[in-house]
């Protein structure tokens, strides 16, 4: 295996979920909130996001496929998760591991607006710089980064290393 190269520490990631958390609740006092996680990368950055989250939240989640077998998203998305709520008059708040094209993001945010919620807003931990291809607001955000493959917290290399406490970047052949 590969070694792997700690790109953001367990400790900065805590203390940046508490400060995007005291945000969150400034934000969202006397609403109803709802935190939507995006499945499967976005259950430990929703769990330890919540934790800082001082308010009465309810939790959902959706899983979502973006088609094709490319490492890059084609922007064509599949609902395999959907909600198991209905969020008319709701404020959503979507958690997100990672944000790199944008496409997935702004099919499920078109998606949900047709349900009519209050307002929609996002988390995300990490987006990765300069490789955007839709404008996406993130009104909680973690950390930027560059366009390198990261694994760790959430994030996955073959469906291995989500589990990792801290984000990290792998160098070598990760199958040797």
């Amino acid at each position: 295996m590969g070694t792997i190269r700690t790109l953001i520490s367990e400790e900065e990631i805590q203390a940046k979920l508490k400060e995007m958390g005291e945000a969150i609740t400034e934000d969202y006092q006397g609403k109803e909130l709802l935190v939507v996680g995006v499945l499967k990368g976005a259950f430990m950055v929703m769990a330890d996001l919540a934790r800082h989250i001082d308010l009465p939240v309810e939790f959902d989640f959706m899983a979502v496929s973006s088609y094709g077998a490319s490492t890059q998203s084609s922007g064509v998305v599949r609902i395999l998760k959907d909600l198991d709520q209905e969020i008319a008059g709701k404020d959503i708040l979507i958690v997100e591991d990672i944000i790199d094209s944008g496409l997935t993001l702004s099919y499920l945010i078109k998606s949900l607006n047709v349900r009519k919620p209050a307002s929609i807003a996002i988390a995300a931990l990490l987006w990765k710089e300069g490789i955007q291809r839709v404008p996406i607001e993130v009104k909680y955000p973690g950390f930027s980064i560059g366009p390198e493959f990261v694994i760790g917290y959430g994030l996955d290399y073959a469906g291995k290393y989500r589990n990792l406490p801290y984000v990290g970047v792998m160098e070598g052949n990760p199958d040797e």
